[in-house]
């Protein structure tokens, strides 16, 4: 059956996002984040993801939560975690100025480890604590780092202690949740898992999903709004 032609628009759209034009150009501007071809670029086949891409999803994700029907997500970005682990709370309280975590159902957190992206959960409502990684590994001490974050954050800004025995803390198994077949897709494994919790939803996709998600990606990028 002939491709419809919404789709076939969407399909040269987003050739042209890779291959017309020069590395510089701006391709999307939102969340005090400028994305340039040469970042999206990053989301071909194979292509490792960078921060900007990481940071610009999540602020769409963000923004989608604030619509009627969603969990309120709020999002760190990529760069929080690894300040986090250096430093303690006192290296990243300025970091929530102005915002109370605490009012949001669920907190993400992208983690870069060197050359791996993962993605930690908090979900306030049933308080737990969630590591996944699309390459099976363990987190227990990433969940763990946080947790003392919580504990410090909602002392320092709200003046209440939290319970830590009263939170579960969990790194996701290989056999919980899909997991990556090559040594490139870990971005927009985190990308994905990261919409479907923030959408309350099983995670139901596979490793085959990966090429079109990439695309799909491009395109709700360049228009700052999720299919």
């Amino acid at each position: 059956s002939p491709l419809n032609p919404l789709f076939q628009a969407m399909e040269s759209e987003i050739s042209a996002a890779f291959d017309s034009g020069e590395p510089e150009d701006i391709l999307s501007r939102a969340f005090k984040l400028t994305v340039t071809r040469e970042d999206i670029c990053t989301l071909q086949p194979l292509g490792w993801l960078n921060d900007r891409i990481m940071n610009f999803y999540m602020g769409l994700l963000v923004e989608r939560s604030k619509k009627e029907g969603y969990p309120a997500v709020y999002a760190f970005n990529t760069f929080f975690y690894s300040k986090l682990s250096s430093t303690s709370h006192k290296g990243v309280k300025k970091w929530t100025k102005g915002v109370d975590i605490f009012e949001h159902d669920v907190i993400l957190v992208p983690i870069h480890l060197r050359i791996h992206w993962t993605l930690l959960v908090i979900d306030l409502r049933e308080k737990t604590i969630k590591y996944f990684d699309s390459l099976g590994q363990k987190g227990d001490h990433i969940c763990k780092t946080v947790l003392k974050y919580l504990e410090e954050e909602s002392r320092e800004k709200r003046n209440i202690e939290l319970t830590a025995s009263e939170w579960t803390l969990h790194s996701m198994g290989t056999e919980e949740i899909p997991q990556q077949n090559n040594g490139s897709d870990c971005g927009v494994f985190v990308c994905k898992f990261a919409d479907f919790i923030s959408r309350d939803k099983p995670i139901i996709f596979t490793p085959e999903h990966m090429p079109y998600f990439r695309r799909k990606m491009v395109w709700e990028i360049i228009h700052q709004q999720l299919l």
